[in-house]
């Protein structure tokens, strides 16, 4: 990148104060109509949040409930539906629009050196089309609950009782506003960039989320086709899925991963994302492999498509469809593995500073790698069909959405947040939250794959005694994790009691966002933005007010 001379930059202006968006036009109402992409971030972010809190009480719930065999807090029918609004609330409603829709839509205009996204009408619709699918998804817990799983597997999900019809509607609502929100950020990308930004010049932010709403457009609308079938399948029988009509239930499961699997990665493609924006700031280095990082991001988005009966090995297809996904299942490994250790090679004799979004980092690298590796196992047709629907899966799946996606979730947080707000936190409480999660989550989720490569299935009410110590560890686990994401969240609320005390630049970085104020004006920069400098080249940025 050294024959790049444009990507950090210089703002010309007016040296005048201006009011920042959050100072302007204050007043309930004025965020409920604005379109000001800072603040519908920033109504997204307490919107998945609190749908973060929600979801993360039920699973404290089923831990505590498998504390012991048998019934302790719920009978088996109520444990089947708490685990299943778990899933669900956590998937739909909050780790993949959480990123997406809350940072990047703060973040990603003032990386490009833009004043807002490129529709900003369909931004805000993009939120209320999200609330809208959310109060759904809540009266269905309201409306009876639901059982199925956060899968709705056929041919369970056509025919129990509870409130599937509109938990599944609200899944199909929910829809909209990604697609929506990722036809926006494509756009902005391709037409908003600041003059001289090339592509090779975006920070590695945009190229993540670029390649997330690629997946988001091309991807959900099988989703909201799927939701739509099962709805008549309930309703009106029309025997799609129903083997006695002539349909076939494992078809459902071809549709539902088919959105799924490449799901997994608009989850996790923004938590890289963040990841690459940390660790270069945090080591003062430039990135290893920018070119590398970013081209991996597409990869993974087009490959995400090609991967999803890999969680259908035992579903009863022929042995070439199961060999020909196990190879592409280790093939889509490839591109995480070079962002993985580029990131290694970055922090490699860099200067690096122990902040809390850089503690969240760190942990990121090791617990993904943990999730990335046992996921080997899953796709190894051998070793699947022992460890499929055990607690082995459990443990993988939330090493790489909890252990990556929401730990950079919260890094990013953390790093962003005197960029929202203007104002600094504890630096103490932001550290003893990444040691509490750190810790807490390992020792939840550890014990999990040692249950599920004995034969602990998952999804069960109770278990056999031999099970009920490791049962009790991942509880005690389950409620440090909870302890520290409490934490974090207190230690982010008490610095808006605070003045304003943030800089323009606290953390010395070196992308376009860090040369607007803190918190931004409602314009986002004070003139307009010059380009003057290579990404991630700290020689040039530096800690300024």
């Amino acid at each position: 990148m050294a024959d790049v001379k444009t990507t950090g930059a210089h703002v010309h202006g007016e040296a005048a104060h201006h009011a920042s968006y959050l100072e302007e036009n204050k007043g309930i109402m004025n965020w409920l109509v604005t379109y000001d992409h800072k603040r519908i971030g920033l109504m997204y972010l307490w919107s998945v949040l609190l749908m973060f809190l929600v979801g993360g009480l039920f699973a404290l719930l089923v831990r505590l409930e498998l504390l012991t065999p048998g019934e302790d807090l719920m009978n088996a029918e109520t444990y089947n539906r708490v685990f299943t609004l778990h899933g669900a609330i956590m998937v739909f409603l909050f780790i993949i629009p959480a990123v997406p829709a809350s940072l990047g839509n703060f973040v990603l205009p003032l990386m490009l050196g833009a004043k807002d996204v490129a529709f900003p009408k369909l931004n805000l619709a993009s939120y209320y089309i999200y609330v809208v699918g959310a109060i759904m998804a809540i009266l269905s817990i309201v409306l009876g609950g639901v059982d199925t799983g956060w899968t709705f597997y056929t041919p369970y999900s056509t025919s129990t009782a509870g409130a599937v019809t509109l938990m599944t509607l609200s899944v199909f609502v929910l829809g909209f506003s990604s697609i929506f929100t990722g036809l926006n950020f494509i756009a902005t990308i391709h037409t908003l960039r600041a003059p001289g930004m090339s592509w090779y010049n975006l920070p590695l932010f945009v190229w993540g989320t670029y390649a997330t709403s690629v997946i988001q457009v091309m991807a959900t609308p099988v989703l909201g086709i799927t939701t739509v079938l099962l709805v008549m399948e309930r309703v009106f029988q029309v025997g799609i899925f129903d083997a006695r009509l002539g349909g076939d239930p494992v078809l459902f499961q071809h549709f539902f991963w088919f959105y799924s699997h490449p799901a997994v990665y608009i989850m996790i493609l923004p938590g890289m994302a963040i990841i690459s924006e940390l660790i270069p700031t945090f080591s003062k280095k430039t990135i290893f492999g920018y070119r590398g990082i970013a081209f991996s991001s597409i990869a993974i988005a087009l490959v995400s498509f090609l991967v999803w009966a890999h969680h259908m090995f035992t579903s009863g297809q022929s042995p070439l469809t199961n060999a020909i996904f196990s190879f592409l299942t280790f093939l889509v490994a490839i591109p995480s593995g070079i962002k993985v250790f580029n990131w290694t090679a970055t922090m490699y004799r860099g200067s690096i500073s122990l902040k809390t979004p850089m503690l969240y980092a760190m942990s990121f690298l090791l617990l993904f790698t943990i999730g990335g590796l046992t996921g080997l196992f899953l796709g190894t047709l051998a070793t699947d069909i022992h460890l499929h629907d055990t607690y082995f899966v459990v443990a993988h799946f939330h090493y790489v959405m909890m252990g990556g996606t929401v730990i950079a979730f919260i890094g990013g947080l953390f790093y962003w947040w005197p960029k929202m707000v203007g104002r600094m936190y504890s630096e103490k409480g932001g550290a003893l939250s990444a040691i509490l999660v750190f810790i807490g989550f390992n020792a939840t989720f550890l014990p999990q794959f040692i249950m599920g490569s004995r034969g602990m299935p998952r999804r069960y009410f109770t278990y056999l005694d031999q099970f009920q110590p490791l049962h009790q560890f991942s509880t005690v686990g389950a409620e440090i994790l909870g302890a520290g994401i409490l934490v974090a969240i207190l230690t982010l609320v008490a610095s808006l009691r605070k003045k304003p005390d943030a800089i323009a630049n606290p953390w010395g970085g070196s992308t376009l966002e860090w040369e607007a104020q803190s918190p931004p004006v409602t314009h986002n920069f004070v003139g307009t933005p010059v380009l003057e400098h290579a990404p991630y080249d700290y020689r040039h940025a530096k800690v300024e007010g």
